[in-house]
């Protein structure tokens, strides 16, 4: 059974590029890809997928409810709440869990919330 490839045809309008130009082409598709997934992540989330998220980071099942109702009254549910704690961590260098029990106990809003309002990500 002889296959018949058409890879030399499809190549066709790449077979010029250099690698770095390959390589740029190759990003600049898998953001093609990956961005629409990213936007729908953030405009489709749910307070029990932000719960889940932070559970596996290690925050006790007891303080994910606190810290998701915390993002919802803050409008940082769009930044997930496991971001939140993670961003927040890096910035007081405490640990997940730390800071995730700090932000459980109504301490550290503010800073986590400026955090996202300076153009934060």
């Amino acid at each position: 059974m002889r296959r018949e490839d058409d890879f030399a045809q499809r190549r066709k309008h790449i077979a010029d590029l250099s690698d770095q130009e390959l390589y740029d082409r190759f990003w600049e598709l898998t953001a093609q890809v990956v961005d629409p997934l990213l936007e729908l992540g953030r405009k489709n989330t749910t307070p029990s997928v932000e719960r889940a998220v932070l559970l596996r980071m290690g925050i006790s099942s007891l303080d994910t409810q606190k810290i998701v109702e915390g993002c919802i009254d803050r409008g940082l549910m769009g930044h997930g709440a496991g971001h939140v704690v993670y961003k927040l961590s890096k910035e007081k260098n405490l640990s997940i869990r730390d800071t995730g029990a700090m932000l459980a106990k109504g301490e550290g809003w503010d800073e986590a919330a400026s955090l996202f309002k300076k153009g934060g990500k």
